[in-house]
C-alpha cells in the first residue's frame, strides 16, 4: 500500500521555470511605478513567494494600495504574454505521466499563482489532465491557508505530500500537519529547504517515482 494518496505540486520552480515571465512582468510593474528595472540576477531569488511579499521586499513599501497596484500591473502583462514565457523542467512531463498511471495516487497543484494563470500554463504544456484540481492563491492568501481549505473541504486527505522548491511550501505543509518534500532544481537553496526538515529532497523529477 502506498504511503501517500495525494501528491501536491507547487508550480513555479517545481513543474516549470517561470524566470523569463517573472522578470519581464516585474520590470514592467517597476518601470510603470517609476522604479529602475532590475537584472535577472537581482529578481530571480524572489521567485516563489506570494507576489505581495516580493513587491514589498523589492520596493521597501508595505502600503497596501501601492502593493496592490504593483501586483495588478505585473498581472496585466502576465495575463497577456508572461504566462507563456514559462519553460517546462526536463523530466516533469514523463514523471507526471508515470504517476498518473498509478491507480492509488492522485495529483493536485497548490500554487501561490492565481488559479486561472496556473491552469493556462498547465494547458500550454499539456499537463492539465494529470491533475484532479488546481488550487491558486491571491493577494492576502497564504499557501498554508490554501492547504487548510483543501483539507477542510475534503478535497485532499492527510495522506498527502506537498512538493515544492521553497520553504513556503514546506512550512505550509507543516502548519497543516502534512509532510513536505523539497526539489533542488528550482529556486530554493538546499540550506533553505533543510531548515524545514523535508521528508524527501529530490534532485531530479524521476526520483519522485521511487516513493510511490
Amino acid at each position: 500500500m502506498n504511503r501517500y494518496e495525494w501528491l501536491l505540486f507547487d508550480l513555479d520552480g517545481t513543474l516549470s521555470d517561470p524566470a523569463d515571465g517573472f522578470v519581464n512582468c516585474m520590470n514592467h510593474a517597476l518601470v510603470f511605478h517609476d522604479y529602475a528595472p532590475k537584472s535577472v540576477a537581482e529578481l530571480t531569488p524572489y521567485i516563489g513567494p506570494p507576489l505581495e511579499h516580493t513587491v514589498s521586499k523589492l520596493t521597501g513599501s508595505s502600503d497596501s494600495k501601492f502593493v496592490r497596484s504593483m501586483v495588478d500591473k505585473y498581472r496585466e502583462r502576465y495575463g497577456e504574454t508572461g504566462y507563456a514565457e514559462n519553460r517546462l523542467y526536463p523530466g516533469i512531463a514523463e514523471t507526471l505521466e508515470r504517476l498518473s498511471d498509478s491507480e492509488s495516487i492522485r495529483l493536485g497543484v497548490c500554487t501561490s499563482k492565481r488559479a486561472d494563470f496556473a491552469k493556462r500554463i498547465l494547458e500550454q504544456f499539456e499537463l492539465h489532465h494529470y491533475f484532479d484540481f488546481v488550487s491558486g492563491g491571491d493577494v492576502g492568501i497564504a499557501k498554508w491557508q490554501q492547504l487548510e481549505k483543501l483539507l477542510k473541504e475534503n478535497t485532499i486527505n492527510r495522506k498527502a505530500l506537498m512538493i515544492g522548491d521553497r520553504h513556503f511550501d514546506l512550512s505550509a505543509a507543516s502548519k497543516n500537519g502534512l509532510p513536505g518534500a523539497g526539489v533542488l532544481w528550482g529556486y530554493g537553496r538546499k540550506e533553505e529547504l533543510d531548515e524545514h526538515t523535508p521528508r524527501y529532497l529530490f534532485s531530479h523529477p524521476s526520483e519522485i517515482l521511487d516513493i510511490v
